[in-house]
């Protein structure tokens, strides 16, 4: 390489290399954490962001909503079952500045005050209620971990639990009281119906002592079912008020 081009490629190289730190493009979701000789400076972008070379230090953070899942954890719940929950948890980056100063990591921070909570709260409440009160719990896991992560500028929107790992033996044991309840209701509905023919039935025989008349209607009725089928030969009581007016006429012709 001829000396007199020497100079000029290094100086070309040199001001490639000053761009290349100097010139930094934030997304619409990015803003960069401004550091000045360790000093923080503040919060750029989006867009074009102009760094002193050697000088100037940039943390890139993202403000799009995270999705984090809390692994499973061991809980023993207030009526001594041990049950194994995980949970899903969706925040965001409010503040930039403070989740680059206040903490050292703020995914790994909020990861492990997420499981904590979850321990504690899940291990405040019996069995029945982790089953059917998820809208409770969820609220509450919420607020408590929204509150300690606040700090860092951070926001937790919302909190869901996602699984409720239960025993063998435990997992049986409800079945069983499920299939004890469902035989319950069973036998009180069947119980209702036996009522409330029996208060049809007793309406029906009242109104019947009234009008005797309304019984031989019912009989007649009754005989006129048993026709339509086919049977060789048809078996039934008649009323003795039926044959008295016959009875009684005999009796007279044989005085």
């Amino acid at each position: 390489m001829p000396p007199s081009l020497a100079l000029p490629i290094t100086i070309a190289i040199i001001v490639l290399f000053i761009l290349a730190n100097a010139i930094r493009i934030m997304k619409e979701y990015e803003r960069g954490v401004i550091f000045r000789l360790g000093r923080l400076v503040g919060t750029k972008g989006p867009g074009l962001i102009l760094l002193i070379p050697l000088v100037d230090k940039m943390v890139k953070v993202s403000l799009r909503v995270i999705t984090m899942d809390v692994p499973p954890q061991d809980i023993i719940t207030r009526d001594n079952v041990t049950v194994k929950v995980n949970a899903v948890i969706y925040f965001r980056v409010m503040d930039a500045n403070k989740a680059i100063v206040a903490v050292e990591d703020y995914l790994f921070a909020t990861s492990q005050i997420s499981q904590t909570t979850l321990r504690s709260v899940c291990g405040q409440v019996e069995l029945d209620d982790l089953l059917s009160n998820r809208d409770e719990i969820n609220h509450k896991l919420q607020t408590i971990i929204d509150d300690q992560t606040e700090p860092w500028g951070i926001k937790v929107s919302q909190v869901e639990v996602k699984n409720v790992d239960l025993p063998t033996e435990m997992t049986r044991a409800i079945a069983r009281q499920a299939e004890a309840e469902r035989e319950r209701r069973s036998k009180v509905i069947h119980a209702e119906g036996e009522f409330q023919a029996a208060e049809k039935l007793v309406k029906a025989s009242n109104m019947m002592e009234k009008s005797p008349m309304s019984l031989q209607l019912r009989f007649l009725g009754t005989l006129a079912e048993i026709a339509t089928e086919k049977n060789s030969t048809i078996i039934f009581p008649v009323p003795i008020d039926i044959l008295k007016p016959f009875m009684e006429a005999a009796s007279k012709k044989a005085e």
